[in-house]
């Protein structure tokens, strides 16, 4: 039994040792992963197979007509009705098989509607550079996606083409599938099929007269139309076309030499007059054509049936086409008709893109609104300066910046100079900002540093040139250029509290199977609430008081605007010209300026301006615009003019040296300015009446280190105060003072450096003696030396007397004369009445007081006679009158005031 035992267990012993190793285990475990893999992409292959759509004969043939709609939804363009010319296989020309088939196919005659070779190198070059790098699709699966499938590069859609693909060939012939292929792709220039573009481009009807060069040319035109169009990019299109000639000699359907001979052509001379096929809508819809071959990954606008939703406002364009035609009715002038512009107009509050101006009287030419671009100019420095600064480093529109000389480039002979060639001193942000000078903006781009300034920028979509801003990027005259779209798609942001949206003019797009894409683009926040606010602020002063904005100026519109110009080295006039602006509801961007890269302009540049107001004005006309909305990260605040850094106004700052400024929230000013703080006042006025000089000495005391002056002012009698004199002494004498009258008497301080600096006034009373009131209790005393003497050669008695005393008028009464009295204020009197010849007349003369306590008051009265001749006395002796003028009873004490008061 206990033999037994042990064998059985050396049994199990020997079983256990000849189990599986574990490499085998885990091989094992492999298969079977792989296996349920393979079972598991074989049954998603087959349910991608089984739900793949018919071959539709109907649709083999000829493109999809893809419609486009505008805002609103309805109809703006049927991209299907151009014109086509359909052809046979019989009409092809070997040249152009050979050349379409080494560009597109090479092995297409050979393989089964897939090529399994190109297969296996599109997978390698997906594994390396990520799925979708790299397609491998032949003529026949081009022809199946786009009669039945979308250009999605999706699995699902890979299989079902390469499926169809093969079902396809089944049906249908390499010749008729060729014949499909180019019967149905759009070639650009509005040219569907290869017969079609042959005419449109080359002038052809037969295809056998087709060169080489050519062939080749429609041959590599159907993989960017647009961009390959031999009328708009004949160099381009050449570059397409030595790469297709490099395929044709590859797979020896032509020999190098002709290649070579082929390559000598000048592309312009191949090409007929250009016959524009024209949509009202085509500077629109060459970037809705952009937009969905770049979001759809190569959606073909032309040839796929889509259902396209854009968000054209019709209004705005066919506004925007009047004002860059010749119409009579356009109310900018321009200058002439070399002269290029092109404008964009978003939607402020979703960068919706309303209208597009591609260029005067556009027709399907270059795009200035959305193509190439130019320098910016000064519609830079908000993106590149100022709002960077406000966004980083809190910069609020007071800050001091010192506009005092050229900037010197470091490392250079070069500076930057101000385009008025004057320099101010300090200044602050808004300022220079609205006169749009370029030292400060290149210091503070300096302050804020270019790191942060890039980050604003890229916030914005702005690239620089070379990754990075240069310093003269600050005033817009680096190597980044930008088009109107680009500079509109970033101003837009500043009207709408910082929330940016990437510009677009597609909103969604069907296809013909009902799927739906929404390609509105989502909100990014691009800065902080306070600088788009501050910015806005800014710029409405810019357009409202700058230097340049005058033309572009909307009244009533709450606008902010930012203009520029570019100028080249050593040339005057103007490069290009800009102006961009926008409201909450509307922002645009507009360029003008010259195809000639040396041609520069003078007055033109204004057209930009005036086209801006005209755009503008119409745009917003009965549509409600709110001004700006100053968030809570904003306040106000009143600013001391010249305080650096900022100070608050004391009570004694003059409100014409106050501003009102903006500041990011908790970095506003708290200490008050001392500058206009007040002197001390005097001390020790009087006032002191100078009998003697008739003067009043006015004296003060002053103890300080001040340099000042005294400013002495004085009223009489309540009346207003009238500045005397300003003196460093510490008196002053007033002369030729009134008597009776009342004097108050001001002296302030003020500071020598600045006459804003001030005491408070100090004041002083003194009334000087009336001397009427002096003379009150003075008698009237009587005329002296009363003399009257008869001419009678003009039958005049001629009186007078002399006077001294109290202010009086005299009581003169002739006795014996009809109406002989009257009353003179003179010391004299001529009377003249019907005097009776030989009678005596008797002149009576009574001083009466005038003034105060003496008013009415008679003096002691005085008279004296005259005889007047008979007829026989009519030449008296001169020396009775002479006896008669010493009678003693006349007083006569000389005649020192005769004639005086």
């Amino acid at each position: 039994m206990a033999e037994n035992s042990q064998t059985r267990t050396a049994r199990r012993k020997q079983k256990k040792s000849k189990k599986k190793p574990l490499w085998k285990k885990i091989l094992l475990a492999l298969l079977i992963i792989f296996l349920a893999i393979g079972i598991g992409v074989a049954g998603l292959f087959t349910y991608y197979i089984a739900t793949a759509p018919e071959i539709d004969a109907s649709k083999l043939s000829d493109p999809l007509s893809s419609k486009v709609y505008d805002m609103n939804g309805e109809i703006i363009a049927d991209l299907g009705e151009y014109k086509r010319t359909k052809i046979s296989y019989d009409d092809l020309p070997d040249i152009l098989i050979d050349a379409v088939t080494a560009t597109e196919d090479a092995r297409f005659f050979d393989h089964s509607g897939i090529d399994l070779r190109r297969i296996g190198g599109a997978i390698i070059a997906n594994i390396r550079h990520g799925f979708g790098s790299e397609g491998a699709s032949t003529i026949t699966q081009q022809v199946v996606e786009k009669s039945f499938l979308t250009p999605d590069k999706e699995i699902k859609l890979k299989v079902q083409e390469q499926w169809l693909a093969l079902q396809l060939e089944k049906d249908y012939s390499k010749e008729q599938i060729l014949e499909m292929y180019l019967n149905k792709i759009y070639y650009g220039s509005g040219a569907y099929g290869v017969a079609k573009a042959a005419e449109t481009y080359f002038g052809k009807t037969d295809l056998h007269e087709l060169t080489v060069a050519e062939a080749a040319i429609l041959a590599g035109l159907p993989q960017r139309p647009s961009a390959y169009d031999p009328f708009k990019n004949p160099d381009l299109t050449k570059e397409r076309m030595e790469t297709v000639l490099k395929l044709m000699v590859r797979h020896d359907k032509i020999t190098q030499e002709e290649a070579d001979e082929a390559m000598k052509v000048d592309i312009p001379s191949l090409l007929v007059e250009k016959k524009e096929v024209s949509n009202p809508y085509d500077a629109f819809l060459q970037q809705v054509e952009k937009e969905v071959h770049e979001k759809l990954d190569g959606a073909d606008i032309y040839s796929d049936g889509l259902q396209i939703h854009t968000t054209l406002d019709k209004n705005a364009q066919d506004y925007v086409d009047l004002l860059l035609s010749d119409s009579e009715n356009n109310p900018v002038a321009f200058p002439n008709e070399d002269l290029h512009a092109g404008l964009v107009l978003l939607d402020t509050k979703t960068g919706a893109i309303r209208a597009i101006g591609g260029d005067r009287n556009y027709q399907n030419g270059w795009n200035y609104a959305i193509q190439g671009g130019s320098q910016a100019g000064s519609t830079f420095k908000p993106i590149v300066a100022y709002g960077p600064a406000i966004e980083y480093n809190k910069m609020s529109t007071y800050h001091q910046i010192n506009d005092d000389k050229p900037y010197e480039i470091a490392g250079t002979d070069q500076a930057i100079r101000n385009w008025n060639r004057a320099y101010q001193g300090w200044m602050t942000a808004r300022y220079a900002l609205q006169e749009s000078l370029n030292v400060p903006a290149v210091k503070v781009l300096e302050e804020v540093g270019y790191d942060n300034s890039q980050k604003f920028a890229n916030n914005l979509g702005i690239e620089f040139a070379n990754g990075r801003p240069q310093l003269t990027d600050a005033i817009g005259g680096a190597d980044t250029n930008v088009n109107p779209l680009q500079l509109a798609g970033a101003y837009q942001a500043f009207g709408n509290e910082g929330i940016r949206y990437e510009p677009f003019a597609v909103s969604k797009v069907v296809y013909p199977d009902d799927r739906t894409i929404n390609l509105a683009p989502e909100p990014e926040v691009a800065m902080s609430d306070y600088t788009a606010y501050m910015i806005s602020d800014m710029l409405k002063t810019a357009l409202a008081q700058g230097s340049s904005g005058g033309p572009a100026r909307i009244s009533g519109l709450p606008i902010a605007a930012k203009t520029g110009t570019t100028n080249l080295k050593d040339v005057e006039g103007t490069k290009d010209s800009w102006i961009a602006g926008y409201t909450t509801n509307y922002t645009t961007a507009i360029w003008v300026g010259y195809d000639e890269s040396n041609r520069t302009m003078n007055d033109e540049k204004w057209v930009a301006h005036n086209l801006f107001k005209q755009l503008m004005t119409k745009v917003h006309e009965n549509v409600e615009t709110a001004d700006f909305v100053k968030p809570d990260s904003v306040v106000e605040v009143k600013v001391e003019k010249g305080s650096n850094p900022a100070a608050l106004p004391s009570e004694y700052t003059p409100s014409s040296e106050i501003v009102t400024e903006l500041f990011v929230k908790g970095t506003e000013p708290k200490k008050t300015s001392e500058r206009f703080d007040m002197l001390d006042p005097v001390k020790g006025l009087k006032a002191e009446y100078k009998e003697d000089n008739n003067s009043i000495l006015v004296t003060w005391n002053y103890d300080s280190d001040e340099e000042v002056n005294f400013e002495v002012s004085a009223s009489v009698n309540g009346g207003d105060m009238q500045v005397l004199s300003s003196t460093e002494e510490k008196q002053l004498e007033i002369s030729q003072v009134t008597p009776g009258a009342e004097y108050t008497i001001q002296v302030v301080v003020k500071s020598k450096d600045n006459d804003q600096i001030r005491s408070e006034p100090q004041s002083v009373k003194i009334q000087l003696d009336n001397e009427e009131e002096e003379e009150e209790n003075t008698p009237i005393n009587a005329v002296s030396g009363l003399t009257a003497v008869y001419d009678p050669a003009t039958s005049i008695i001629d009186v007078n007397w002399g006077y001294d005393g109290p202010p009086a008028a005299f009581e003169v009464v002739v006795e014996g004369a009809q109406g002989g009295t009257q009353m003179v204020e003179s010391k004299g009197i001529e009377i003249s009445v019907n005097f009776t010849p030989g009678q005596v007349y008797t002149i009576h003369v009574t001083a009466i007081g005038q003034r105060g306590a003496n008013e009415g008051s008679r003096g002691e009265t005085r008279s004296t006679s005259v005889e007047i001749p008979g007829n026989d006395d009519t030449n008296p002796d001169p020396e009775d009158e002479a006896d008669e003028a010493s009678n003693p009873n006349s007083d006569n004490q000389g005649d020192e005031d005769n004639g005086e008061e």
